[in-house]
């Protein structure tokens, strides 16, 4: 690896994007793309899939050897060892993504406290894994979030209810502080976020005093968040804390303008793609600037938002690999930014989901879904693939 500091990426070179796999997972991934390409595949699959499981048909090992492999490190922690593993070899670390969502009962929400915070303690004291992260419906109910988020009045049980969310989100982030491991609160809906948002700030203040820990995660195709983000800054300046920026463009568009249409108020969604770029890369501009007061963790698949990233850091002179700066994708995607960001010396890691197949289902169509809908990512994965197997001559 060169370690040169004024090295640039070249995102072209797919030589360093796939470097870590075999011929053979390579000729898969290939022809995964190509199966998810297939719009039927992604609007019809989903359908057909949910009813082999749940009548019991033996389908999870077609599942497991193909499209979970692809976009999941496992079922378990310890599974995915061989993914931290193949991806340190490349230089881009591992965020263990425990990706169980839609659950409502208490005890389900204390078993995935319980789990996150062993992500935290597996990543504890090891480099391969710099940064961990959770979902606030992970350990709370959907339901119970939209109503504090509309300001409903909420009844003694639905208090106390709460109360148990909240612990929860601090046991997690106080086990994150204990052992010096960053978390990042992930994004949802809008009719939640206001919510997720406040407890995020409460985290911030409590843990991000002497270095950065907690991350909360803003979505720039909402029209809204810019603001927001430098509001927060505001907030975090006078308060003494370092504001932890995950910043996305975001992954519940169409649900979002529909639920707008349909219970008629203005959508929060940008008006159009030029818009979130726009955005993004303005908050881009605002964190580097900003760079000892904001940590950021530019997630994102953009080749033009990941070198504007790259050519900020060159003009403030901030090297490469700076604690308060990271780049970051999703385990199976992008591994032509990812690997060579990190060929590079910048910090990288990819999200690397786990959990048990059946759980894990509605991410994973959520990401052959994404593939499709995002303009071109099918087809420029597919190329950069293409064009490494003629690279290898197979």
């Amino acid at each position: 690896m060169d370690l040169s500091p004024n090295k640039q990426p070249n995102f072209d070179n797919t030589e360093i994007a796939f470097r870590q796999k075999s011929n053979n997972e390579l000729k898969k991934a290939y022809w995964l793309f190509k199966m998810i390409g297939s719009n039927f595949l992604t609007k019809v699959g989903p359908a057909i899939t949910n009813f082999f499981l749940n009548i019991g048909l033996p389908i999870q090992g077609a599942i497991k050897a193909t499209i979970f492999q692809q976009f999941c490190g496992g079922e378990t922690i310890a599974e995915c060892d061989k993914a931290i593993a193949q991806l340190d070899k490349g230089g881009v670390g591992t965020i263990l993504d425990y990706s169980v969502e839609g659950e409502e009962e208490e005890q389900v929400f204390d078993e995935t406290c319980a789990e996150i915070i062993r992500t935290i303690v597996r990543a504890d004291g090891d480099s391969k894994i710099p940064i961990t992260v959770f979902k606030i419906t992970g350990i709370g109910r959907f339901a119970l979030l939209q109503k504090l988020d509309a300001k409903e009045t909420l009844n003694d049980a639905e208090k106390a209810e709460y109360e148990k969310v909240k612990l929860r989100c601090e046991m997690i982030c106080k086990t994150a502080f204990d052992k010096g491991v960053p978390i990042m609160i992930d994004a949802e809906e809008t009719w939640i976020q206001d919510t997720i948002d406040e407890l995020a700030l409460d985290m911030m203040r409590k843990f991000n005093r002497e270095r950065i820990i907690v991350y909360n995660t803003y979505q720039m195709y909402r029209h809204d968040k810019l603001a927001d983000m430098k509001a927060d800054h505001l907030i975090a300046k006078a308060d003494g804390f370092i504001l932890g920026v995950k910043m996305v463009r975001g992954a519940y568009m169409e649900k979002e303008r529909k639920r707008a249409t349909e219970m008629g108020y203005p959508s929060p969604i940008q008006p159009d793609k030029a818009a979130s770029d726009r955005d993004y890369n303005e908050s881009l501009r605002y964190c580097v600037d900003h760079i000892e007061e904001i940590a950021i963790v530019a997630g994102t698949h953009n080749e033009d938002s990941s070198r504007l990233l790259t050519y900020l850091l060159e003009e403030k002179n901030i090297r490469h690999n700076h604690p308060h700066v990271y780049f970051a994708q999703l385990l199976g995607m992008s591994d032509n930014l990812s690997f060579n960001l990190a060929d590079s010396n910048y910090n990288v890691a990819k999200y690397v989901p786990y959990g048990p197949i059946k759980a894990v289902m509605p991410y994973l169509f959520r990401r052959a879904q994404e593939n499709t809908s995002v303009a071109g990512q099918t087809g420029r994965e597919l190329g950069l693939i293409g064009r490494e197997l003629k690279r290898r001559k197979l």
